[in-house]
């Protein structure tokens, strides 16, 4: 019985599978650091999101995108580039908004830090990343998600006054386990940040 898929041919005429290739799925994210990411899971948790403890508090700078393994090199270079472009800047997040009703999400806004975050995910999204997204790019903490509205409406009332400032140094690649967790594989930090 031959195996499925494609098949290569060899001198003697037979033909042998070509072995699968490798699949990884990554993102690119600046990282909310501690003692933050702590409190903003705990309050992820409480409103009952089943990601909460799968998903590190972050800004995403590129989604979740499929790549072949082979392509992680080409990847890594395109982002060591794309940091040494970069500069450190002050985030600040504060209060809390909504993707309702167009997708089930309470978010941290920032208030600081916007446009360094567009201008980074313009980057990012290019060369061997280069993608269409969904929805216009708009840099946010998702804090609740994919829960029961009443979850959603206490997280975006509990949560309206909470904020938190700190320096970004640069960005970090994660990648998705087989176990549902999201784990960062290596930080690109700015040039300034590597001299100070």
């Amino acid at each position: 019985m031959s195996a499925p898929g494609r098949t290569a041919g060899t001198r003697q005429g037979l033909r042998r599978p070509v072995p699968a290739q490798r699949t990884t799925t990554i993102g690119i994210a600046v990282p909310v650091p501690e003692p933050y990411a702590t409190e903003l899971t705990r309050w992820r948790c409480e409103f009952g999101d089943p990601l909460a403890d799968r998903i590190p508090p972050h800004v995403t700078l590129l989604p979740p995108t499929e790549l072949r393994t082979g392509q992680l090199g080409r990847v890594r270079a395109h982002l060591r580039a794309v940091a040494a472009g970069g500069e450190p800047f002050e985030m600040h997040l504060r209060g809390t908004a909504t993707f309702r009703p167009v997708s089930p999400v309470v978010f941290v806004q920032l208030v600081r830090g916007i446009s360094q975050c567009e201008l980074l995910e313009a980057a990012v999204r290019g060369g061997p990343l280069a993608r269409d997204i969904a929805f216009p790019y708009h840099p946010h903490v998702t804090v609740a998600h994919d829960v029961e509205e009443p979850a959603l409406d206490r997280a975006e009332e509990t949560l309206r006054d909470w904020e938190a400032s700190f320096p970004v140094t640069g960005f970090s690649l994660y990648e998705h386990g087989g176990d549902g967790v999201w784990r960062p594989q290596e930080e690109f930090r700015f040039p300034a940040a590597l001299a100070g």
